[in-house]
């Protein structure tokens, strides 16, 4: 196909992206705007030796994963639900948070999801805290240069929405555009075998159109 057919198929179908677009990205947004709104807070909570020796380096870096294992349970869900007084049992608090470990950096990241920014903040700062908590309660055991320290590293703060309204719609749109490109393909490989214009004449017999009959 030339360059031309391509203009000349955007100038007689391009209107069916364009409805196909408007459809799927109102229907997406529409969608979108019935979902109820979800919160995601994030807090970071740092775990650091006392001492920057190899040996107590590496036993953070092993440490983070029991501390891990230590915050993901229900005995901990638990407490934080008693502490806020929250309305849920504690697998359905679990089943809304993720806790994962950064070795590289000596950070334990914790994520919460909920219909309330506040209470995620919440959530997340005190399950935070828990941490914080039983380590210093360790550490008491300990002479100062074996101690392991653990602090929050910011206040939580929002890192997510759901659902993203903008992005859904635009999802949508471009959705919506590609359906319409695959419909105007497949109209014009339908077409391909009618000869409809006069350059379709010349181009599928090679001979030149030398009159038309005018429509009446």
């Amino acid at each position: 196909m030339e360059l031309k057919d391509y203009f000349r198929i955007l100038r007689q179908r391009g209107w069916v992206l364009i409805v196909l677009a408007i459809i799927t990205a109102g229907t997406a947004y529409g969608y979108s705007r019935m979902q109820p709104v979800e919160y995601e807070s994030t807090v970071k909570i740092l775990v650091s030796p006392s001492r920057t020796d190899f040996g107590l380096t590496q036993t953070v870096k092993l440490l983070l994963r029991n501390y891990t294992q230590w915050m993901d349970s229900t005995k901990r869900a638990q407490k934080v639900i008693d502490e806020l007084g929250l309305d849920m049992t504690p697998d359905q608090l679990k089943g809304n948070v993720g806790i994962s470990a950064d070795e590289s950096s000596f950070i334990i990241q914790l994520e919460v999801r909920d219909s309330e920014l506040q209470n995620a903040n919440d959530i997340a700062r005190t399950w935070g805290n828990l941490l914080i908590q039983w380590v210093d309660s360790n550490n008491a055991q300990l002479r100062k240069e074996d101690r392991i320290n653990v602090e929050l590293v910011d206040d939580p703060r929002q890192s997510g929405q759901t659902p993203n309204v903008r992005v859904n719609t635009m999802a949508g749109a471009v959705f919506g555009a590609l359906v319409g490109v695959i419909i105007v393909f497949l109209l014009e490989w339908i077409d391909s075998g009618i000869l409809r214009r006069k350059e379709d004449i010349e181009k599928h017999l090679d001979i030149p159109v030398i009159g038309t009959i005018p429509r009446g």
